[in-house]
Protein backbone atom coordinates (compact mmCIF):
# COMPACT_ATOMS: atom_id res chain seq x y z
CA UNK A 1 0.00 0.00 0.00
CA UNK A 2 1.51 3.30 -1.11
CA UNK A 3 1.26 6.37 1.10
CA UNK A 4 1.71 9.91 -0.13
CA UNK A 5 3.96 11.98 2.12
CA UNK A 6 2.03 15.12 2.98
CA UNK A 7 3.80 16.10 6.21
CA UNK A 8 7.14 15.34 7.82
CA UNK A 9 8.53 15.74 11.33
CA UNK A 10 12.28 16.43 11.28
CA UNK A 11 14.50 16.73 14.37
CA UNK A 12 18.11 15.60 14.05
CA UNK A 13 21.47 16.07 15.73
CA UNK A 14 23.49 15.47 12.55
CA UNK A 15 22.53 17.94 9.82
CA UNK A 16 25.11 16.92 7.18
CA UNK A 17 23.33 15.47 4.16
CA UNK A 18 19.92 16.73 5.31
CA UNK A 19 19.49 19.75 3.05
CA UNK A 20 18.88 17.85 -0.24
CA UNK A 21 16.11 15.91 1.50
CA UNK A 22 14.29 18.93 2.92
CA UNK A 23 14.57 20.70 -0.44
CA UNK A 24 13.07 17.71 -2.22
CA UNK A 25 10.28 17.47 0.36
CA UNK A 26 9.54 21.16 -0.14
CA UNK A 27 9.41 20.67 -3.92
CA UNK A 28 6.90 17.87 -3.37
CA UNK A 29 4.66 20.19 -1.35
CA UNK A 30 5.29 18.44 1.97
CA UNK A 31 4.60 20.42 5.15
CA UNK A 32 7.68 20.34 7.38
CA UNK A 33 7.54 20.39 11.18
CA UNK A 34 10.66 20.80 13.28
CA UNK A 35 12.27 21.96 16.53
CA UNK A 36 15.30 23.85 17.81
CA UNK A 37 18.49 23.65 15.79
CA UNK A 38 16.92 21.61 13.01
CA UNK A 39 14.19 24.19 12.54
CA UNK A 40 16.82 26.92 12.33
CA UNK A 41 18.81 24.86 9.81
CA UNK A 42 15.76 24.37 7.58
CA UNK A 43 14.72 28.02 7.75
CA UNK A 44 18.25 29.22 7.00
CA UNK A 45 18.07 27.10 3.84
CA UNK A 46 15.10 29.28 2.81
CA UNK A 47 12.51 26.56 3.34
CA UNK A 48 9.33 27.21 5.37
CA UNK A 49 8.91 25.15 8.51
CA UNK A 50 6.25 24.82 11.22
CA UNK A 51 7.59 24.94 14.79
CA UNK A 52 6.44 21.95 16.84
CA UNK A 53 5.76 24.37 19.71
CA UNK A 54 2.86 25.82 17.72
CA UNK A 55 1.33 22.35 17.58
CA UNK A 56 1.84 21.39 21.22
CA UNK A 57 1.33 24.80 22.77
CA UNK A 58 4.45 24.21 24.89
CA UNK A 59 7.97 25.53 24.36
CA UNK A 60 11.09 23.44 24.68
CA UNK A 61 11.61 23.10 28.44
CA UNK A 62 14.08 21.76 31.01
CA UNK A 63 17.09 22.88 29.02
CA UNK A 64 15.88 21.05 25.91
CA UNK A 65 15.20 17.77 27.69
CA UNK A 66 11.51 17.99 26.75
CA UNK A 67 10.60 19.16 23.25
CA UNK A 68 8.50 16.60 21.41
CA UNK A 69 7.13 14.46 24.26
CA UNK A 70 3.49 15.47 23.76
CA UNK A 71 0.24 13.64 22.78
CA UNK A 72 -0.21 15.81 19.69
CA UNK A 73 3.19 14.77 18.39
CA UNK A 74 2.93 11.08 19.22
CA UNK A 75 -0.72 11.01 18.24
CA UNK A 76 0.25 12.29 14.80
CA UNK A 77 2.75 9.45 14.45
CA UNK A 78 0.85 6.57 16.03
CA UNK A 79 -2.62 7.30 14.63
CA UNK A 80 -3.74 4.46 12.35
CA UNK A 81 -5.15 5.84 9.13
CA UNK A 82 -7.69 3.04 8.69
CA UNK A 83 -8.96 2.97 12.30
CA UNK A 84 -12.10 5.06 12.69
CA UNK A 85 -11.58 5.63 16.43
CA UNK A 86 -8.03 6.84 15.83
CA UNK A 87 -9.19 9.26 13.17
CA UNK A 88 -11.99 10.47 15.44
CA UNK A 89 -9.42 11.41 18.07
CA UNK A 90 -7.21 13.05 15.46
CA UNK A 91 -10.11 15.27 14.46
CA UNK A 92 -11.33 15.91 17.99
CA UNK A 93 -7.94 16.95 19.36
CA UNK A 94 -6.70 18.66 16.18
CA UNK A 95 -3.71 16.35 15.82
CA UNK A 96 -1.61 16.81 12.67
CA UNK A 97 -0.69 13.51 10.98
CA UNK A 98 2.95 12.81 10.16
CA UNK A 99 3.71 10.59 7.17
CA UNK A 100 7.48 10.81 7.45
CA UNK A 101 9.65 11.11 10.57
CA UNK A 102 13.34 11.97 10.26
CA UNK A 103 14.89 11.72 13.72
CA UNK A 104 18.33 10.57 14.86
CA UNK A 105 19.88 10.09 18.30
CA UNK A 106 22.27 12.09 20.44
CA UNK A 107 25.91 10.97 20.00
CA UNK A 108 26.15 8.93 23.19
CA UNK A 109 28.96 6.59 22.11
CA UNK A 110 31.03 9.45 20.68
CA UNK A 111 30.66 11.34 23.97
CA UNK A 112 31.77 8.32 26.02
CA UNK A 113 34.83 7.98 23.80
CA UNK A 114 35.85 11.62 24.17
CA UNK A 115 35.16 12.48 27.81
CA UNK A 116 34.95 11.04 31.33
CA UNK A 117 32.62 13.84 32.44
CA UNK A 118 29.54 11.89 33.54
CA UNK A 119 27.27 14.94 33.40
CA UNK A 120 28.07 15.43 29.71
CA UNK A 121 27.63 11.71 29.05
CA UNK A 122 24.24 11.54 30.80
CA UNK A 123 22.94 14.54 28.82
CA UNK A 124 23.64 12.57 25.63
CA UNK A 125 21.16 9.86 26.59
CA UNK A 126 18.37 10.53 24.14
CA UNK A 127 14.78 10.24 25.39
CA UNK A 128 12.54 11.94 22.86
CA UNK A 129 14.44 10.70 19.83
CA UNK A 130 14.21 7.04 20.81
CA UNK A 131 10.52 7.44 21.60
CA UNK A 132 9.75 9.11 18.26
CA UNK A 133 11.71 6.48 16.34
CA UNK A 134 9.98 3.58 18.10
CA UNK A 135 6.55 5.16 17.59
CA UNK A 136 7.12 5.67 13.87
CA UNK A 137 8.60 2.19 13.51
CA UNK A 138 5.63 0.65 15.26
CA UNK A 139 3.25 2.40 12.87
CA UNK A 140 5.25 1.54 9.72
CA UNK A 141 1.95 0.63 8.08
CA UNK A 142 1.30 4.37 7.73
CA UNK A 143 4.55 6.18 8.59
CA UNK A 144 8.07 6.07 7.17
CA UNK A 145 10.91 6.49 9.71
CA UNK A 146 14.47 7.52 8.85
CA UNK A 147 16.55 7.11 12.00
CA UNK A 148 20.11 7.68 10.81
CA UNK A 149 22.06 9.95 8.51
CA UNK A 150 23.42 6.73 7.01
CA UNK A 151 19.98 6.30 5.41
CA UNK A 152 19.69 9.81 3.95
CA UNK A 153 20.86 8.59 0.56
CA UNK A 154 18.28 5.80 0.51
CA UNK A 155 15.52 8.17 1.58
CA UNK A 156 16.38 10.75 -1.09
CA UNK A 157 16.44 8.02 -3.74
CA UNK A 158 13.02 6.84 -2.56
CA UNK A 159 11.59 10.36 -2.68
CA UNK A 160 12.86 10.81 -6.23
CA UNK A 161 11.95 7.39 -7.59
CA UNK A 162 8.40 7.34 -6.20
CA UNK A 163 7.70 11.07 -6.37
CA UNK A 164 7.01 11.45 -2.66
CA UNK A 165 5.22 8.17 -2.06
CA UNK A 166 6.33 5.19 0.07
CA UNK A 167 5.32 1.54 -0.24
CA UNK A 168 4.66 -0.82 2.65
CA UNK A 169 7.90 -2.73 1.98
CA UNK A 170 9.84 0.55 1.93
CA UNK A 171 8.40 1.57 5.27
CA UNK A 172 8.99 -1.85 6.82
CA UNK A 173 12.62 -1.80 5.66
CA UNK A 174 13.19 1.63 7.21
CA UNK A 175 11.41 0.50 10.40
CA UNK A 176 13.68 -2.53 10.74
CA UNK A 177 16.74 -0.31 10.46
CA UNK A 178 15.23 2.11 12.98
CA UNK A 179 14.64 -0.55 15.63
CA UNK A 180 18.18 -1.85 15.08
CA UNK A 181 19.46 1.70 15.63
CA UNK A 182 17.55 1.95 18.92
CA UNK A 183 18.72 -1.48 20.07
CA UNK A 184 22.35 -0.60 19.41
CA UNK A 185 21.92 2.70 21.25
CA UNK A 186 20.36 1.04 24.30
CA UNK A 187 23.12 -1.57 24.46
CA UNK A 188 25.74 1.20 24.42
CA UNK A 189 24.02 2.94 27.33
CA UNK A 190 23.62 -0.30 29.29
CA UNK A 191 27.28 -1.10 28.66
CA UNK A 192 28.32 2.26 30.07
CA UNK A 193 26.39 1.70 33.31
CA UNK A 194 27.31 -1.97 33.76
CA UNK A 195 31.03 -1.17 33.64
CA UNK A 196 30.75 -0.24 37.28
CA UNK A 197 27.56 -2.03 38.34
CA UNK A 198 28.16 -5.46 36.77
CA UNK A 199 26.30 -7.28 34.02
CA UNK A 200 23.13 -9.28 34.43
CA UNK A 201 22.54 -9.94 30.74
CA UNK A 202 24.91 -10.42 27.84
CA UNK A 203 24.48 -7.47 25.53
CA UNK A 204 26.70 -6.59 22.63
CA UNK A 205 26.00 -4.45 19.58
CA UNK A 206 28.23 -3.34 16.73
CA UNK A 207 27.21 -1.25 13.75
CA UNK A 208 28.98 -0.59 10.46
CA UNK A 209 28.24 -3.93 8.82
CA UNK A 210 30.73 -4.88 6.13
CA UNK A 211 29.95 -7.88 3.96
CA UNK A 212 33.01 -10.06 3.36
CA UNK A 213 33.75 -12.14 0.27
CA UNK A 214 33.23 -15.29 2.33
CA UNK A 215 33.97 -16.68 5.76
CA UNK A 216 36.62 -19.04 7.02
CA UNK A 217 35.92 -21.14 3.93
CA UNK A 218 34.44 -20.16 0.54
CA UNK A 219 31.08 -21.86 1.24
CA UNK A 220 30.50 -19.79 4.42
CA UNK A 221 28.90 -16.36 4.34
CA UNK A 222 30.45 -13.73 6.59
CA UNK A 223 30.26 -10.11 7.70
CA UNK A 224 32.32 -7.85 9.95
CA UNK A 225 30.62 -5.44 12.35
CA UNK A 226 32.78 -2.67 13.74
CA UNK A 227 34.84 0.39 12.92
CA UNK A 228 38.03 -1.04 11.41
CA UNK A 229 38.90 2.42 10.11
CA UNK A 230 39.36 3.64 13.68
CA UNK A 231 42.33 1.28 14.03
CA UNK A 232 43.86 1.23 10.55
CA UNK A 233 44.28 3.16 7.35
CA UNK A 234 44.59 0.85 4.37
CA UNK A 235 47.36 2.17 2.13
CA UNK A 236 47.32 -0.58 -0.46
CA UNK A 237 45.74 -3.88 -1.42
CA UNK A 238 42.53 -5.81 -1.78
CA UNK A 239 39.60 -5.96 0.63
CA UNK A 240 40.22 -7.68 3.95
CA UNK A 241 38.85 -11.20 4.27
CA UNK A 242 37.47 -13.07 7.28
CA UNK A 243 40.76 -14.94 7.80
CA UNK A 244 42.73 -11.72 7.29
CA UNK A 245 40.82 -10.04 10.11
CA UNK A 246 41.32 -12.97 12.47
CA UNK A 247 45.07 -12.97 11.82
CA UNK A 248 45.30 -9.17 12.10
CA UNK A 249 43.67 -9.42 15.52
CA UNK A 250 46.27 -11.99 16.64
CA UNK A 251 49.13 -9.93 15.18
CA UNK A 252 48.02 -6.71 16.90
CA UNK A 253 47.65 -8.43 20.26
CA UNK A 254 51.13 -9.95 20.34
CA UNK A 255 52.99 -6.94 18.92
CA UNK A 256 51.35 -4.67 21.50
CA UNK A 257 53.23 -6.57 24.23
CA UNK A 258 56.60 -5.13 23.13
CA UNK A 259 58.07 -1.66 23.51
CA UNK A 260 61.49 -2.21 21.92
CA UNK A 261 61.74 -2.76 18.13
CA UNK A 262 59.94 -6.04 17.42
CA UNK A 263 58.61 -7.88 14.39
CA UNK A 264 56.10 -10.74 14.31
CA UNK A 265 54.95 -13.16 11.62
CA UNK A 266 51.49 -14.68 12.07
CA UNK A 267 50.02 -17.73 10.36
CA UNK A 268 46.55 -19.04 11.23
CA UNK A 269 46.60 -16.87 14.39
CA UNK A 270 49.81 -18.48 15.70
CA UNK A 271 53.06 -16.58 15.79
CA UNK A 272 55.60 -18.49 13.68
CA UNK A 273 58.39 -15.92 13.89
CA UNK A 274 59.11 -13.07 16.25
CA UNK A 275 62.18 -11.22 17.44
CA UNK A 276 63.22 -8.10 19.32
CA UNK A 277 66.26 -6.18 18.07
CA UNK A 278 67.87 -2.72 17.97
CA UNK A 279 66.07 -1.64 14.78
CA UNK A 280 63.23 -2.72 12.51
CA UNK A 281 65.40 -4.28 9.81
CA UNK A 282 67.25 -6.48 12.27
CA UNK A 283 63.98 -7.44 13.97
CA UNK A 284 62.49 -8.45 10.61
CA UNK A 285 65.48 -10.55 9.60
CA UNK A 286 65.52 -12.37 12.95
CA UNK A 287 61.75 -12.96 12.95
CA UNK A 288 61.83 -14.37 9.42
CA UNK A 289 64.82 -16.60 10.17
CA UNK A 290 62.84 -18.32 12.94
CA UNK A 291 60.62 -20.07 10.39
CA UNK A 292 60.98 -18.77 6.82
CA UNK A 293 58.88 -21.64 5.51
CA UNK A 294 55.75 -20.81 7.53
CA UNK A 295 56.20 -17.07 6.90
CA UNK A 296 55.18 -17.53 3.24
CA UNK A 297 51.74 -15.93 2.81
CA UNK A 298 51.67 -14.74 6.40
CA UNK A 299 50.59 -11.59 8.22
CA UNK A 300 53.46 -9.35 9.33
CA UNK A 301 53.35 -6.83 12.15
CA UNK A 302 55.82 -4.47 13.77
CA UNK A 303 55.77 -1.69 16.35
CA UNK A 304 58.25 0.40 14.34
CA UNK A 305 58.15 2.60 11.24
CA UNK A 306 59.08 0.65 8.11
CA UNK A 307 62.24 2.09 6.60
CA UNK A 308 63.34 1.86 2.98
CA UNK A 309 65.98 -0.71 3.96
CA UNK A 310 63.45 -2.87 5.82
CA UNK A 311 60.97 -2.61 2.95
CA UNK A 312 63.52 -3.90 0.45
CA UNK A 313 64.11 -7.00 2.56
CA UNK A 314 60.43 -7.57 3.37
CA UNK A 315 59.58 -7.22 -0.30
CA UNK A 316 61.55 -10.40 -1.05
CA UNK A 317 58.85 -12.47 0.69
CA UNK A 318 55.34 -13.21 -0.51
CA UNK A 319 53.02 -12.10 2.28
CA UNK A 320 49.36 -11.18 2.65
CA UNK A 321 49.41 -8.22 5.04
CA UNK A 322 51.90 -5.84 6.64
CA UNK A 323 50.92 -3.80 9.72
CA UNK A 324 53.05 -0.94 11.04
CA UNK A 325 52.58 2.41 12.83
CA UNK A 326 54.43 4.26 10.05
CA UNK A 327 56.10 3.94 6.64
CA UNK A 328 58.84 5.99 5.03
CA UNK A 329 57.88 7.26 1.57
CA UNK A 330 60.51 5.14 -0.17
CA UNK A 331 59.35 2.10 1.79
CA UNK A 332 55.77 2.56 0.63
CA UNK A 333 56.87 2.93 -2.98
CA UNK A 334 58.58 -0.47 -2.73
CA UNK A 335 55.79 -2.26 -0.88
CA UNK A 336 53.02 -0.98 -3.16
CA UNK A 337 54.61 -2.76 -6.10
CA UNK A 338 52.05 -5.55 -5.79
CA UNK A 339 48.47 -4.30 -6.03
CA UNK A 340 46.83 -7.04 -3.94
CA UNK A 341 49.31 -6.81 -1.07
CA UNK A 342 47.54 -5.28 1.94
CA UNK A 343 49.47 -2.49 3.66
CA UNK A 344 47.92 -1.21 6.90
CA UNK A 345 48.91 1.87 8.85
CA UNK A 346 48.05 1.15 12.48
CA UNK A 347 46.64 4.27 14.12
CA UNK A 348 46.70 2.98 17.69
CA UNK A 349 47.63 -0.14 19.60
CA UNK A 350 44.92 -2.66 20.30
CA UNK A 351 44.40 -5.22 23.03
CA UNK A 352 40.92 -6.39 24.03
CA UNK A 353 39.62 -6.19 27.57
CA UNK A 354 37.00 -8.91 27.07
CA UNK A 355 36.63 -11.96 24.88
CA UNK A 356 33.45 -13.65 23.64
CA UNK A 357 32.86 -17.12 22.25
CA UNK A 358 29.72 -18.89 21.10
CA UNK A 359 29.34 -22.24 22.88
CA UNK A 360 26.32 -24.54 22.47
CA UNK A 361 23.24 -22.30 22.73
CA UNK A 362 24.94 -19.51 24.66
CA UNK A 363 27.90 -17.18 24.92
CA UNK A 364 31.05 -17.49 27.01
CA UNK A 365 32.46 -14.17 28.24
CA UNK A 366 35.84 -13.74 29.88
CA UNK A 367 38.36 -11.05 30.62
CA UNK A 368 41.22 -10.91 28.13
CA UNK A 369 44.55 -12.51 29.05
CA UNK A 370 46.32 -9.21 29.67
CA UNK A 371 48.81 -10.32 32.34
CA UNK A 372 51.96 -12.40 32.02
CA UNK A 373 52.76 -13.63 35.54
CA UNK A 374 51.63 -13.23 39.15
CA UNK A 375 54.94 -14.28 40.67
CA UNK A 376 58.54 -14.76 39.54
CA UNK A 377 59.86 -17.66 41.57
CA UNK A 378 63.32 -18.96 40.74
CA UNK A 379 62.89 -22.60 41.74
CA UNK A 380 66.32 -24.02 40.83
CA UNK A 381 69.65 -22.26 40.24
CA UNK A 382 69.71 -18.46 39.84
CA UNK A 383 69.02 -17.27 36.30
CA UNK A 384 71.51 -15.18 34.36
CA UNK A 385 70.70 -11.72 33.02
CA UNK A 386 70.47 -13.08 29.47
CA UNK A 387 68.20 -15.92 30.56
CA UNK A 388 65.99 -13.43 32.39
CA UNK A 389 65.38 -11.42 29.20
CA UNK A 390 64.80 -14.53 27.12
CA UNK A 391 62.42 -16.05 29.66
CA UNK A 392 60.33 -12.86 29.77
CA UNK A 393 60.23 -12.84 25.97
CA UNK A 394 59.43 -16.55 25.68
CA UNK A 395 56.62 -16.34 28.23
CA UNK A 396 54.88 -13.62 26.21
CA UNK A 397 55.30 -15.52 22.93
CA UNK A 398 53.99 -18.74 24.44
CA UNK A 399 50.90 -16.94 25.70
CA UNK A 400 49.94 -16.18 22.11
CA UNK A 401 50.30 -19.76 20.81
CA UNK A 402 47.43 -22.27 20.75
CA UNK A 403 47.56 -24.84 23.54
CA UNK A 404 49.35 -27.06 24.20
CA UNK A 405 52.13 -24.54 23.57
CA UNK A 406 55.90 -24.54 23.83
CA UNK A 407 58.18 -21.67 22.77
CA UNK A 408 61.95 -21.94 22.42
CA UNK A 409 63.81 -18.64 22.52
CA UNK A 410 67.43 -17.54 22.28
CA UNK A 411 68.64 -13.94 22.22
CA UNK A 412 65.03 -12.71 22.13
CA UNK A 413 64.28 -14.63 18.94
CA UNK A 414 61.70 -17.40 18.56
CA UNK A 415 63.75 -20.33 17.22
CA UNK A 416 61.25 -23.15 17.71
CA UNK A 417 57.61 -23.54 18.64
CA UNK A 418 55.03 -26.25 19.08
CA UNK A 419 51.35 -25.44 19.32
CA UNK A 420 47.89 -26.92 19.06
CA UNK A 421 49.04 -30.38 20.08
CA UNK A 422 47.09 -32.70 22.36
CA UNK A 423 50.27 -33.59 24.25
CA UNK A 424 52.76 -31.14 25.75
CA UNK A 425 55.56 -33.54 24.88
CA UNK A 426 54.45 -33.49 21.24
CA UNK A 427 54.56 -29.68 21.27
CA UNK A 428 58.08 -29.78 22.73
CA UNK A 429 59.28 -32.31 20.18
CA UNK A 430 57.72 -30.24 17.40
CA UNK A 431 59.48 -27.10 18.62
CA UNK A 432 62.86 -28.87 18.79
CA UNK A 433 62.43 -30.25 15.27
CA UNK A 434 61.51 -26.76 14.01
CA UNK A 435 64.66 -25.29 15.49
CA UNK A 436 66.82 -28.04 13.93
CA UNK A 437 65.07 -27.60 10.57
CA UNK A 438 66.31 -24.01 10.31
CA UNK A 439 69.77 -24.60 11.74
CA UNK A 440 69.45 -23.24 15.26
CA UNK A 441 71.60 -24.56 18.08
CA UNK A 442 69.58 -24.92 21.27
CA UNK A 443 72.57 -24.72 23.59
CA UNK A 444 71.80 -21.83 25.93
CA UNK A 445 68.19 -21.47 24.73
CA UNK A 446 65.20 -21.16 27.07
CA UNK A 447 61.81 -22.88 26.99
CA UNK A 448 58.37 -21.52 27.90
CA UNK A 449 55.25 -23.61 28.48
CA UNK A 450 51.70 -22.27 28.67
CA UNK A 451 50.82 -24.72 31.47
CA UNK A 452 52.57 -26.76 34.14
CA UNK A 453 54.65 -29.87 33.56
CA UNK A 454 52.74 -32.84 35.01
CA UNK A 455 55.94 -34.91 34.96
CA UNK A 456 59.64 -34.23 34.57
CA UNK A 457 59.74 -35.62 30.99
CA UNK A 458 59.60 -32.15 29.33
CA UNK A 459 62.52 -30.74 31.30
CA UNK A 460 64.49 -33.93 30.61
CA UNK A 461 63.93 -33.62 26.84
CA UNK A 462 64.75 -29.90 27.01
CA UNK A 463 68.00 -30.60 28.86
CA UNK A 464 69.02 -33.21 26.31
CA UNK A 465 68.47 -30.64 23.55
CA UNK A 466 70.76 -28.08 25.26
CA UNK A 467 68.11 -25.82 26.83
CA UNK A 468 69.36 -24.25 30.05
CA UNK A 469 66.31 -22.49 31.52
CA UNK A 470 62.53 -23.03 31.57
CA UNK A 471 59.50 -20.95 32.54
CA UNK A 472 56.06 -22.32 33.32
CA UNK A 473 53.08 -21.57 35.59
CA UNK A 474 53.66 -24.41 38.04
CA UNK A 475 50.78 -25.88 39.98
CA UNK A 476 51.23 -29.61 39.35
CA UNK A 477 51.20 -31.93 42.34
CA UNK A 478 54.47 -33.20 40.87
CA UNK A 479 56.16 -29.82 40.33
CA UNK A 480 58.96 -30.98 42.58
CA UNK A 481 59.99 -33.73 40.14
CA UNK A 482 60.78 -31.12 37.47
CA UNK A 483 62.38 -28.77 40.01
CA UNK A 484 64.67 -31.46 41.36
CA UNK A 485 65.73 -32.47 37.84
CA UNK A 486 66.63 -28.85 37.05
CA UNK A 487 68.62 -28.55 40.27
CA UNK A 488 70.51 -31.76 39.55
CA UNK A 489 71.34 -30.72 36.01
CA UNK A 490 72.22 -27.04 36.52
CA UNK A 491 69.06 -25.80 34.77
CA UNK A 492 67.22 -22.67 35.81
CA UNK A 493 63.46 -22.69 36.36
CA UNK A 494 61.03 -19.82 36.85
CA UNK A 495 57.50 -20.44 38.10
CA UNK A 496 55.04 -17.65 37.21
CA UNK A 497 51.84 -18.79 38.90
CA UNK A 498 49.85 -17.89 35.76
CA UNK A 499 48.58 -20.34 33.15
CA UNK A 500 48.03 -19.22 29.56
CA UNK A 501 45.74 -21.72 27.87
CA UNK A 502 44.53 -20.58 24.46
CA UNK A 503 41.96 -22.57 22.52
Amino acid sequence: MNRKIKSALISVFYKDGLEPIVRRLHELGVTLYSTGGTQTFIEQAGIPCVAVETVTGYPSILGGRVKTLHPKVFGGILARRDFADDQKHVSEYEIPLFDLVIVDLYPFEETVRTTDDEKKIIEKIDIGGVSLIRAAGKNYNDVCICASRDQYGQLLELLNSKNGETGIEDRRKFAAAAFAECAHYDVAIADYFTRSEGEKHFQLSFGNKQSLRYGENPHQQASFYGDIDALFEKLNGKELSYNNLVDIDAACQIISEFSKPAFAVIKHTNVCGIAERDNVTQAWEAALAGDPESAFGGVLATNQTITAEAAQKINELFFEILIAPGYDDDALATLKGKKNRIILLQKKTFYPTKEYKRVLNGILVQGADTQNFTEWKEAARPITAAENEDLLFANIVCKHLKSNAIALVKDKQLIGKGCGQTSRIDSLRQSIEKSKQFGFALNGAVMASDAFFPFDDCVRIAHEAGITAVIHPGGSIRDNDSIEFCKANNMAMVITGMRHFKH
